[in-house]
């Protein structure tokens, strides 16, 4: 049995962007068969918050700090690439 990972989206604030990052990779990431965790938080709770996920999108720098995968979640905002970030997010949670 797989355990469901959980993603920690991130963003300035932890409300705006991080929730359309979340929305969006969570429908194409059902489309693609795969459900997770989401949880959202803003940069400065970053290193509170890691240790209690699998890896993290963020669409804003964090701290250098933090251990886990981080995926930059830009690509979300300006559509440029974002399908090479949703095969990422997919390849993380397939490990």
């Amino acid at each position: 049995m797989t355990r469901i990972k959980t993603i920690l989206f991130v963003c300035g604030t932890g409300v705006a962007t991080s929730t359309a990052v979340n929305v969006a990779a969570t429908e194409a990431m059902k489309q693609r068969g795969l459900t997770f965790h989401a949880r959202q938080a803003k940069a400065t709770e970053v290193p509170s918050l890691a240790d209690d996920v699998d890896f993290i999108v963020a669409t804003t720098p964090i701290s250098g700090s933090v251990t886990k995968p981080v995926i930059k979640g830009l690509a979300f905002l300006t559509g440029i690439g974002k399908d090479k970030i949703l095969d990422e997010i997919e390849a993380e949670l397939r490990k």
